[in-house]
């Protein structure tokens, strides 16, 4: 066939896709955008470890750490979210906000770093009596 022809033929025929709508329906499992609660985060670095695609940045300091999230990186797998001991992150189960620009819906805190929840106390140890009699 003649490449005129072709274009010719394209050309006249219209589109051949559809137009894709603004918001697609999304499956029970899907998983969004992941979502920060600063309450309940108390600066292990985790969900930064655990993070493939790097987009969870952790920077640490003395006393405060800032974590951010720049969802043009995520893949949306949550490998952060099922790493999370304390329950500081969530996935949204909708579509995330369409933007133009990089960097756009990147968020970031600046914590302090609480400390540590105290551990019990281990249970008092029995005191161990020598054995008594013994072989001769």
């Amino acid at each position: 066939m003649n490449i005129l022809a072709m274009l010719w033929k394209n050309l006249w025929s219209g589109p051949r896709t559809l137009i894709f709508p603004s918001r697609p329906k999304v499956s029970a499992q899907y998983r969004g955008l992941v979502r920060f609660n600063p309450e309940l985060c108390i600066g292990c670095a985790i969900c930064k470890m655990r993070c493939t695609s790097h987009a969870i940045d952790f920077k640490g300091g003395k006393g405060e750490f800032t974590w951010s999230y720049n969802p043009g990186q995520c893949t949306f797998c949550g490998r952060c979210v099922e790493g999370c001991k304390e329950h500081a992150l969530s996935q949204e189960s909708a579509c995330p906000p369409i933007y133009t620009t990089d960097g756009e819906l990147k968020q970031s805190f600046t914590l302090t770093r609480k400390p540590p929840a105290p551990r019990p106390a281990p249970a008092a140890a029995q005191t161990a009596h020598p054995a008594t009699g013994g072989a001769q």
